[in-house]
């Protein structure tokens, strides 16, 4: 299990590194038709895409250098939420890819699981 953990931290960084840098070297990536293209569009004009860009990126870092995992973890959970939202409700059909990258995350999240439980306790 803590090899299949460490491939998957390895890989999952990787990914997290290569879409972020994509944001800073593509000004705008192909039209994509819809609700999606829309949204695609006002991400990438507004230049919020190189904010959450460079998120990536560094959390991809911290996966990859194996430091502040749990940390790392935790803020990527948040981009794979928003991810799979907008996958399953703008462009159902590359919902795939988040579910890819969910499997991953779990892969990795795993052996912390007991550093995630004091989250979940409804009265800390």
């Amino acid at each position: 299990m803590i090899v299949a953990a460490t491939i998957a931290r390895i890989l999952l960084g990787l990914l997290f590194i290569t879409a972020g840098t994509f944001s800073f070297f593509v000004a705008h990536p192909a039209p994509v038709p819809g609700l999606a293209g829309e949204f695609t569009d006002v991400f990438y004009r507004s230049h919020w895409a190189l904010f959450v860009a460079a998120a990536q990126v560094a959390l991809g870092v911290l996966l990859l250098v194996n430091r502040f995992v749990p940390v790392a973890l935790i803020m990527l959970a948040a981009f794979l939420y928003n991810s799979l939202a907008f996958h399953l409700t703008m462009l159902p059909s590359t919902a795939s890819v988040p579910i890819v990258v969910l499997a991953l995350w779990f892969l990795v999240a795993w052996p912390y699981r007991r550093l995630f439980a004091p989250i979940f306790v409804a009265k800390p």
